[in-house]
């Protein structure tokens, strides 16, 4: 899960780090949408980037596996409606090509570590059966 030290908090998770980071990225784009025609957009971004780290921590929390990898799967969902998102500010010339390609990369990122940590969680939960 991390590079070797024992996870003990949510904080600790490589997935959550990452996401972290993705998450400062999706507000920086956010704070540039600041005008009021796409004063939406930026809100639907901010709380689609909140959602990732936020459904991470809470699944963390829970007892039981199956919960955490439900929260995994929302985790996963508001990471596909960031994709989304940048789709959008790329279509509508609020990001460049590599802004976006960047972005997209860390998503990626973000996605693949989170599936990870879903397969690994429901390999816990199969043990504990």
């Amino acid at each position: 899960m991390t590079s070797g030290s024992p996870v003990k908090d949510f904080k600790d998770l490589e997935v959550w780090k990452v996401a972290r980071g993705l998450r400062h990225e999706m507000y920086k784009l956010a704070a540039k949408l600041q005008d009021l025609e796409k004063f939406g957009l930026a809100s639907q971004i901010r709380r689609a980037a909140v959602s990732v780290t936020a459904n991470i921590a809470e699944g963390f929390g829970r007892f039981g596996y199956q919960e955490n990898a439900q929260f995994c799967r929302q985790a996963r969902g508001s990471l596909y409606e960031l994709r989304d998102h940048i789709t959008t500010c790329l279509d509508e010339g609020h990001l460049t090509a590599e802004e976006s390609a960047r972005l997209e990369q860390l998503a990626h990122l973000v996605g693949r570590l989170l599936n990870g940590y879903l397969r690994f969680t429901l390999a816990m939960k199969r043990e504990a059966a």
